[in-house]
C-alpha cells in the first residue's frame, strides 16, 4: 500500500498556526520524499470561509504543485481534489500533460466537482449543476489525456477536433473524490482512482462508503480492479496538538501502523494522510508506522 501526506497550502497549516509560505510547503516536501513516502498532495481552493464569515488565505495549488514538482525527484505529485469550476477541461488536460512532463511522470490528477459555495460567489462561478457540469469536464479531460481526438458539443463545454500536442507519453491517473450515485457513477465511468476522505480507524462508514464503489462498477460494468482505491486518513499527534473530537486519530506510532494495515486489508491502495500539526515530526511518525506495517 502506498501513503501520502497532504502538503501546507494555506489557512493555519505553517508554523504556529499561521499561513504557510512555499518554504514551509517545500520544506515538508522534501521531507515526505526522504522519510519514505510515496506521494505529496495539495488542496485546491481560492479560500475558505468559515460558517462565523472569517476568510483563511489559500495558495493556488497547481502553481505550488509544479514548484514542488521541480524540487522532487521520486514522490507523486497529486492534487485532492483539482476544482473543475475553477479551470476550463482543455487547459487542465495541458496543465497534467505539461507537468506531467516536467516531473518525470509523476502526476496523479485528482479532480472533484466542487463545494464550497462562498468562493463560488465570490468569484462569479455557477454553482448549479456541478455534478452535470462535472459530467462533461471529466470526460473531456479524461479522453484527452488518454491521446484521443475530442469532439463534443455539450450543454456546458464544447470541443472540436481539441487534441493535445504533444501529447502525454503515458496514461495520466485520473482519480476522482465521490460520495453520491451520480458522482460514484462517472469515477466508474472515467477514473483510474478512487478517493473517499476523511477518516480516522476503520469504521462501518468506511466499509460502506467502499462497497458504495463496488456498486457503482458493477452498475457501469467497470472490472473492479480498474479502479484503485484511495482513502484520506486523518493523524493528529497528540505530543504537538491537543486533542479535539474531530474523529482524527490519534494513537501512537505503533498504534497508526495497525490503522494502516486495517486498510490494506479492505483493499486500499493508497492512504493519503492530512497530519495535524503539518510538520516535519508528523511525516516522520507516518513514515515509521509505514516501516512497522509494511517493512
Amino acid at each position: 500500500m502506498k501513503l501520502g501526506v497532504m502538503l501546507p497550502v494555506g489557512g493555519e497549516d505553517g508554523p504556529d498556526g499561521q499561513m504557510p509560505r512555499w518554504a514551509d510547503t517545500r520544506r515538508l516536501a522534501l521531507t515526505a520524499e526522504e522519510a519514505g513516502l510515496d506521494s505529496v498532495w495539495l488542496a485546491d481552493h481560492f479560500f475558505y470561509r468559515d460558517p462565523a464569515g472569517t476568510t483563511h488565505g489559500i495558495h493556488e495549488a497547481w502553481t505550488l504543485l509544479s514548484a514542488v514538482a521541480a524540487v522532487t525527484e521520486r514522490v507523486e505529485l497529486g492534487t485532492m481534489v483539482l476544482c473543475s469550476s475553477f479551470r476550463d477541461p482543455g487547459l487542465v488536460a495541458k496543465m497534467a500533460a505539461t507537468l506531467d512532463e516536467v516531473s518525470g511522470g509523476r502526476v496523479i490528477l485528482g479532480v472533484g466537482a466542487g463545494w464550497h459555495d462562498p468562493e463560488y460567489v465570490a468569484f462569479g462561478l455557477p454553482t448549479d449543476h456541478r455534478a452535470s457540469r462535472f459530467a462533461e469536464w471529466v470526460e473531456i479531460v479524461a479522453r484527452l489525456v488518454r491521446g484521443e481526438t475530442v469532439t463534443r458539443k455539450g450543454t456546458y463545454y464544447e470541443v472540436n477536433e481539441a487534441v493535445l500536442a504533444p501529447p502525454p507519453e503515458r496514461r495520466i491517473p485520473i482519480l476522482v473524490a465521490s460520495r453520491q450515485p451520480r458522482m460514484l457513477d462517472l469515477t466508474a465511468q472515467w477514473a483510474d482512482q478512487w478517493n473517499t476522505a476523511w477518516f480516522g480507524a476503520v469504521d462501518d462508514k468506511v466499509r460502506e462508503r467502499l462497497a458504495d464503489l463496488d456498486e457503482a462498477l458493477t452498475r457501469n460494468n467497470r472490472p473492479a480492479g480498474e479502479v484503485s482505491r484511495t482513502v484520506g486518513l486523518t493523524v493528529r499527534d497528540v505530543e504537538q496538538k491537543p486533542a479535539d473530537d474531530s474523529g482524527a486519530f490519534t494513537g501512537t506510532v505503533e498504534e497508526l501502523a495497525e490503522v494502516f494495515t486495517a486498510y490494506a486489508e479492505l483493499g486500499v491502495e493508497h492512504l493519503i494522510v492530512d497530519t495535524e500539526p503539518m510538520t516535519p515530526r508528523s511525516i516522520e511518525r507516518l513514515a515509521a508506522a509505514k516501516v512497522i506495517a509494511f517493512g
